[in-house]
C-alpha cells in the first residue's frame, strides 16, 4: 500500500509541476497577470528591452527546470524501494519548508509581490504536507 500512496503523490506533484513548467515556457505573460495582476506583471517584465530578455530567459529556464522535475518525479513513481520512498518523501519536505522560509525571509520584502506570499506559502505547507502524511501512513504501517 506504501507504494500506492507513493506513487499517486508522485504522480500529482509531477502533474502540478509539468504544468506550471509548461505555462511558465510558453505562457509566461498570461500566467504572470492572472497570478499577480496586470500591474504587477508588468513591473516584473522589466522596464528596457535588454531587461525584458533577461528576465524572458530567465524564467523560460526556470519553466524547463520545473518541467525537468516534474519528469523526474514521475520516473520516482515507480521505484519501489521503502526506505528510497522514505528518503525522497523527507527530502520533499524539507525542499518545501525551505521554499516557505524562502517566502517568508526575502520573497515578502518585496513590494511587487508583498501580496502574493501568504497564498504561495499556503501552496508550499499543502505539497509538504502531502509527503508528511505518506510519511506517517508508512512509519504506521511499518510499526504496527
Amino acid at each position: 500500500m506504501d507504494s500506492f500512496g507513493f506513487f499517486t503523490i508522485c504522480m500529482l506533484h509531477s502533474a502540478i509541476t509539468v504544468t506550471c513548467g509548461a505555462l511558465i515556457m510558453f505562457y509566461l505573460k498570461e500566467i504572470s497577470v492572472f497570478g499577480h495582476g496586470t500591474e504587477t506583471a508588468q513591473k516584473l517584465m522589466g522596464s528596457t528591452p535588454h531587461d525584458q530578455l533577461l528576465i524572458q530567459i530567465s524564467d523560460s529556464f526556470a519553466g524547463l527546470l520545473l518541467f525537468v522535475i516534474g519528469l523526474l518525479l514521475f520516473m520516482v513513481a515507480f521505484v519501489k524501494d521503502t526506505a528510497f520512498q522514505s528518503f525522497f518523501a523527507k527530502g520533499c519536505v524539507l525542499l518545501h519548508v525551505s521554499m516557505a522560509l524562502w517566502r517568508v525571509y526575502f520573497e515578502r520584502r518585496l513590494d511587487d509581490l508583498a501580496r502574493d506570499w501568504p497564498r504561495q506559502l499556503v501552496g508550499d505547507f499543502v505539497l509538504a504536507l502531502s509527503w508528511v502524511f505518506f510519511l506517517i501512513y508508512s512509519w504506521r504501517e511499518e510499526y504496527d
